[in-house]
């Protein structure tokens, strides 16, 4: 039986890890999109993220290389700046087996019911601001939730992972 845990167990390890980034993104339908070619950090919202300098620098690191492959360039007076917000929870999770079985206790022979097993992942969120730099208003928000992990060799492509999803949807393709 405790076989059977481990198992199960590890196979919802491995099934979680395999998870992808959930993202959802919102924008101004007014904002002129098709004008913006520059950007720079807003270093007042980059140094209010709650995380560590070097994770700070992997998501910068991860939008610039983005951004670039989307034809924006950095620049000393940007079209627009970007700003990022962290979030972290505990995902909880609660695996209820639903087998039958029979056993022997203090009151003598009984019918049980099957076990629960319950699990946490660290979740993180990602916010990505969009600011038009002249108007300083929000025009667009992407956001990507997903596992995290502490692994310093798999953090660098867990980020790159949840910039590139969050900005796969920048610029909105307005209709």
């Amino acid at each position: 039986m405790k076989t059977i845990k481990l198992v199960s167990l590890l196979f919802l390890f491995a099934l979680a890890s395999c998870s992808s980034v959930r993202v959802n993104a919102d924008y101004d339908k007014k904002a002129s999109f098709d004008s913006y070619k520059t950007f720079a950090y807003l270093k007042s919202g980059v140094d209010k993220a709650e995380i560590s300098d070097l994770d700070k620098k992997r998501i910068l690191y991860a939008i610039d290389e983005v951004m670039q492959t989307k034809g924006f360039s950095k620049s000393e007076n940007p079209d627009v700046l970007v700003s990022i917000f962290t979030k972290e929870s505990e995902r909880v999770d609660v695996y209820n087996n639903s087998g039958f079985g029979w056993g022997y206790g203090w009151g003598g022979p009984f019918w049980g019911m099957g076990y629960s097993s319950v699990s946490t992942t660290p979740e993180g969120v990602l916010f990505i601001d969009i600011i038009d730099a002249k108007t300083k208003e929000l025009v667009w928000q992407g956001q990507g939730a997903g596992y995290l992990t502490t692994n310093p060799e798999k953090k660098d492509a867990r980020i790159k992972e949840f910039v590139s999803k969050i900005l796969e949807q920048y610029p909105p393709k307005i209709q």
